[in-house]
């Protein structure tokens, strides 16, 4: 009997998919629950798991559009589990090939065929000829010594009109020849096209839809981050040897942000319709680069979890994200966001808004650089932040205002994240 395999909803709302990987091939033995495919919604990569056990046959190829519901593939489960190779059923591309035999004819069709092509080249070359005396020159082609000087100039001699007889390329041609700023090289000019994958297409959308549809502006600030060196310098090998998971700089931005944003709610809304509904939970994504793309799993409640709670979540989630296991739950609903895009050197940046949210924070790379305290100039480790927002619900001075209070907790972290006990709120 064939078992007809439909593509399961990946969650709500989400209607079609497309075959990012066949895990197997046509005819292939597949055990039950064994992965058979990846496939991309606009939302996360899924694997797609075997409901039977049997012989396969593929009813969609890698890259296909298919809706929830369709048949993907059919499973025998009657037939047989093969159990070896048997050299009887095997076949060969050139029959014979086992007792020696049937290998000229193969091998003579190709020397016709090439006999063929250069048949017809050498024709080509005939009609572009143009005979004269006993020589026969094509049209652009250069001589020996104009060849040379083409050559060190790395000029194409299709580049260069010849003065000598029948077009032919000659010296003085090649001495005078000039490159223009459009003309090609002799190096490899070839090119690739690849199709975008679900995911990237959708979220080409979004960065585009929030663009186009909200009223997006971005402050800037820069944190002095020596507060925060000098308690991990501390803490840092203690914390990990307790909680398993490293003291990093996301659980003091992440409680920051928490804080600031029961300072300046309207930063914790969004629109809805004439409305602006404001959460009373945070909610925060976390923007992180996938092996499909940007994906952005989300922290819930983050005003419940401590110093521990935030690591130990980011940390899940990213190996999550970069194995391909998230889910579309786990990327849903966020409130606020955090992008980090000093991982990869970035200095500064205006990040986009990750709609329906109102509010994003640019992290960005630490770089010590000199700055005036007490009266002197000193060197410190300063990192520059940026708040993009949407103008239509969070004014100039909220804005301002939240990416201060943000600066002010990372400045000031005991006093302001900590209620001035280190050990207590890293739970050493």
């Amino acid at each position: 009997m064939a078992l007809e395999m439909k593509v399961p909803s990946p969650g709500e709302s989400i209607t079609e998919v497309e075959i990012a990987q066949w895990l197997v091939e046509d005819g292939d033995w597949v055990e039950k629950d064994q992965a058979i495919a990846e496939v991309d919604s606009d939302k996360a990569t899924l694997e797609l798991p075997a409901e039977a056990s049997g012989i396969i046959t593929l009813k969609a190829e890698e890259g296909d559009a298919v809706g929830v519901g369709e048949v993907v593939c059919l499973i025998d489960t009657e037939a047989e589990k093969p159990g070896g190779g048997d050299d009887s059923t095997e076949t060969y591309d050139n029959p014979g090939d086992e007792k020696g035999e049937g290998n000229a004819g193969p091998d003579l069709d190709k020397q016709d065929v090439k006999n063929k092509d250069t048949g017809k080249k050498a024709e080509a070359v005939k009609e572009t000829q143009k005979q004269d005396g006993s020589k026969t020159y094509a049209t652009g082609t250069p001589s020996p010594s104009a060849k040379k000087i083409l050559a060190e100039k790395g000029m194409d001699t299709s580049a260069v009109k010849g003065s000598g007889r029948d077009g032919r390329i000659t010296k003085s041609d090649a001495e005078n020849a000039t490159p223009s700023m459009g003309t090609p090289g002799t190096g490899e000019r070839g090119s690739s096209r690849t199709k975008l994958s679900m995911l990237r297409r959708k979220v080409a959308e979004r960065l585009v839809e929030a663009k186009n549809t909200t009223a997006m502006l971005t402050t800037f600030n820069e944190v002095d981050m020596t507060a925060i060196f000098d308690l991990r310098k501390e803490y840092k090998e203690t914390f990990k040897e307790k909680h398993g998971v490293s003291l990093g700089f996301m659980s003091f931005f992440t409680l920051a942000i928490v804080r600031a944003l029961d300072m300046y709610p309207a930063v914790n809304s969004m629109i809805d319709g004439k409305e602006m509904l404001t959460f009373d939970y945070k909610d925060i994504s976390i923007a992180v680069s996938g092996p499909k793309g940007l994906m952005v799993p989300v922290i819930r409640n983050a005003e419940n979890l401590s110093f521990r709670g935030v690591e130990s979540e980011v940390k899940r989630l990213a190996i999550r994200a970069r194995d391909g296991q998230i889910t579309v739950d786990e990327m849903t609903g966020g409130t606020f966001t955090i992008s980090n895009g000093g991982v990869f050197g970035s200095m500064l940046s205006t990040p986009i808004i990750n709609p329906p949210q109102s509010g994003i924070l640019g992290m960005h790379n630490i770089v010590e650089r000199p700055v005036v305290k007490n009266g002197g100039v000193t060197i410190a480790p300063i990192m520059y932040v940026a708040l993009s927002y949407d103008h239509r619900i969070i004014d100039g001075k909220e804005s301002v205002g939240f990416l201060v209070a943000v600066k002010e907790a990372l400045e000031s972290p005991t006093e302001l994240l900590m209620d001035n006990d280190v050990k207590k709120a890293l739970e050493l």
